[in-house]
Formats: C-alpha cells, sequence, structure tokens
C-alpha cells in the first residue's frame, strides 16, 4: 500500500527543493511524476520555484474547489505516473487532503505533500491540520533562526517589519510581504516590540 507523506517545515527549510529532488529520483529511474500546486500560490504562477533559484512546470494547478481525485484520475489518463508530489499543502482544503489519503490507499500511488503547519500568527492551515492528522508519514524539515536556534514559526514582514495581524494567506514576495523562519524566542521578541 502506497503512503500519504507530510513533509513540513518553517520558510527557507528547503521545502520545494526537497521536493524537486524527490521529483528528479523517480524519473531518473523512469517513473513518472505528477507536480501539483494549489492555485491559491500564485508565487511562481504554474511554476514551483526554490529559494535556490531553480524552478519548475507544474502539471496541475489546483483550484480550492476542484475534486482532487477527479483531477488526479483525468491527468492520469493523459500520462500514467508513479507519484503525486504537491508543493505549498498548506493552502489545500481539508476534503482535498481526504482525497489525496483515499488516493494513495487505493490507487497505491504514493503522495508526497510539502508545506508549512503554521501560518505567521502561529495558527494552523487547514490542509495542514488535515495532513497532520492523516498522514502515513510526517517529517519534519529543519532550517534555523536568525539567532541560530532550531526555526519553528513564520514572522511575516510587511516593507521590512514584522507584522502580527492580517488575513491567514498572504504570498511571499507579493504587496512589499516577506517571510523570515523564527525560533518561538526570536518571535516572541519581535511580537512584543510590535505590541
Amino acid at each position: 500500500m502506497a503512503k500519504l507523506y507530510f513533509r513540513y517545515g518553517a520558510m527557507n527549510s528547503g521545502k520545494t527543493t526537497a521536493l524537486m529532488q524527490a521529483a528528479h529520483n523517480y524519473e531518473e529511474r523512469g517513473m513518472a511524476v505528477v507536480i501539483v500546486k494549489p492555485s491559491a500560490d500564485s508565487k511562481g504562477k504554474e511554476r514551483i520555484v526554490s529559494r535556490l533559484g531553480v524552478g519548475r512546470a507544474v502539471d496541475i494547478l489546483l483550484g480550492s474547489q476542484d475534486d482532487a481525485t477527479q483531477v488526479l484520475e483525468k491527468a492520469f489518463t493523459k500520462k500514467p505516473f508513479h507519484c503525486v508530489v504537491i508543493d505549498e499543502a498548506q493552502f489545500l482544503q481539508p476534503e482535498q487532503i481526504e482525497a489525496l489519503f483515499w488516493y494513495a490507499v487505493e490507487k497505491d500511488i504514493p503522495v508526497l505533500a510539502y508545506g508549512i503547519r503554521t501560518d505567521f500568527q502561529t495558527n494552523g492551515f487547514p490542509g495542514s491540520t488535515r495532513l497532520l492528522e492523516l498522514a502515513h508519514e510526517i517529517q519534519e524539515l529543519k532550517t534555523i533562526c536568525r539567532c541560530g536556534k532550531k526555526a519553528m514559526l513564520n514572522g511575516r514582514k510587511l516593507d521590512g517589519a514584522f507584522i502580527f495581524s492580517g488575513e491567514q494567506v498572504a504570498i511571499d514576495g507579493e504587496h512589499n510581504i516577506e517571510y523570515e523562519s523564527l525560533c518561538p524566542s526570536c518571535y516572541r521578541k519581535f511580537e512584543a516590540a510590535g505590541a
């Protein structure tokens, strides 16, 4: 039986780079992959883009109302694949995550989902929460804070200053928004300074 995998980490932990390496590993062995990205992630448009500068075209832009199973089955009839790889999985809907779980189990095709657990206010994304509930295997990809400690949280900056209120989804690089990975101590320090 294939599995649903959730590989998560704070911003800058190398999730997209790891995703592209996983896809390359399958392809190097003659196995096809399908690259999926939620349409809510407008960064790179129809590409996934790593902070290292490498990118790759996606096969499927999955809208929030799309039935993940139907979309994958349609893609499979056009080009059979051996693995589903998803970038920015936190933007998927809980129902889509559940469909991906059953897709892996029933079709015996592994699904590798990469994303972050929490937003800039430390609240869970609905897609990530469902992944934490259903994934067969969960792996943390680690990165460090500016102080050298393990970063766990995502600080949002607007025009270079940390902010702690706003909409849950704001894409990195758009409207002067950027993110920084922070340890809990630094996150709390910047939060207190902004209060």
